[in-house]
């Protein structure tokens, strides 16, 4: 008997032990009262009032909670940007079509479907990229009607507290394959019209996970006179399915550095020096995939310096043939989320077109 109260004696205290360590590590790790360490920093932090403590205070806290909570823009100051719907259309691989959107508004629908007629009006489109990298906006119907433009079928499509809101069904719609491409600072609108048309199945998204902004927020006036911006709800996809406060994960995750996505947003064709030879290594992947060994450009041999350096190597090289300069290739698409966009439609193109 006394060896088993020993055991239960043992036993019982080493769960106590355990407990009371499992407390210890709780109250380390657990977060401080707010108002505590407010007021001990306020009395006892020198050189620092409460006008500078309450700017640091809050500029921490939005910067926190961002694209959650945020003070709204003055939109009628004379020194607020105004951003483009359609920031730019062209036509890659001769076939592809290439849109830009930099912010969802009213009026997008229709650029899109002008841009769209106008490359078409010249050749024969097999894919489009529609690029909402940086792209902005909180015009939700907007993002009902840029989606008709790709939606086919009538079927629900969104949710932003107003009920359920259903695509049209349009029958005059771009049908060849869509890619969208996405970056951490894709926000609000045009996560949500990425989110739609993947849903719908209508696209597929490729980049990096966007910024979290696609929901429904609420306005409040502040003392200041400012306004504050509160995501109150969140934005549902035709499913019923909520947007994440983390973002949209695309399909296909294409990494990019902030600075050379910006570069290559820019200039698509512009040769960035690779840092590392893992990243030299990809580039020379990429090339080779795209039919090339250098990073811009190279030099194409024609069809009669093919025939001379045959002639040549069976000894017949003495037959007189015109010689014909190199002809020079179209200078090499870098940025590395297009590029895997322009590779996807041209393999989907190739598998469309195949006969078995």
């Amino acid at each position: 008997m006394t060896r088993r109260f020993f055991n239960l004696f043992v036993f019982a205290l080493a769960g106590l032990l355990a407990a009371i360590g499992s407390q210890r590590a709780l109250a380390a790790t657990a977060t401080p009262d707010f108002n505590e360490v407010y007021e001990l920093v306020r009395t006892n932090l020198a050189g620092t009032g409460d006008l500078d403590l309450n700017r640091t205070t809050v500029e921490s806290l939005l910067s926190a909670l961002r694209p959650r909570v945020s003070l709204a823009a003055d939109e009628t100051g004379t020194n607020t940007p105004v951003r483009a719907t359609l920031v730019s259309f062209n036509l890659f691989e001769n076939d592809i079509a290439y849109l830009r959107a930099g912010k969802i508004q009213a009026g997008l629908d229709d650029q899109i479907r002008n841009a769209y007629a106008q490359l078409a009006g010249t050749n024969k489109l097999t894919g489009v990229v529609l690029d909402l990298r940086y792209a902005e906006g909180e015009d939700y119907p907007a993002v009902v009607a840029v989606a008709n433009v790709f939606v086919a079928k009538a079927q629900p499509l969104l949710d932003w507290g107003n009920g359920m809101m259903n695509s049209s069904g349009d029958k005059n719609v771009i049908t060849p394959p869509v890619m969208v491409l996405v970056n951490h600072e894709t926000t609000g609108a045009p996560e949500i019209l990425a989110a739609a048309l993947r849903k719908t199945g209508s696209a597929l998204i490729l980049g990096s996970t966007t910024a979290g902004g696609a929901m429904v927020f609420q306005e409040f006036r502040l003392k200041s006179g400012q306004r504050l911006r509160i995501a109150t709800a969140p934005v549902k996809l035709g499913d019923g399915t909520a947007l994440s406060a983390q973002g949209v994960k695309p399909d296909i995750e294409v990494a990019v550095s902030a600075e050379d996505e910006r570069a290559y947003y820019a200039d698509a064709f512009k040769a960035i020096p690779k840092t590392n030879q893992l990243a030299a290594i990809g580039n020379v992947l990429t090339n080779e995939i795209n039919g090339d060994e250098r990073s811009t450009q190279h030099m194409r041999v024609n069809e009669a310096e093919l025939v001379r350096q045959r002639l040549k190597d069976t000894g017949m090289e003495k037959l007189d043939l015109p010689a014909r300069p190199p002809e020079p290739q179209m200078p090499l698409v870098n940025d590395p989320v297009l590029v895997r966009a322009l590779d996807l439609l041209k393999g989907l193109a190739i598998v469309r077109g195949a006969r078995f």
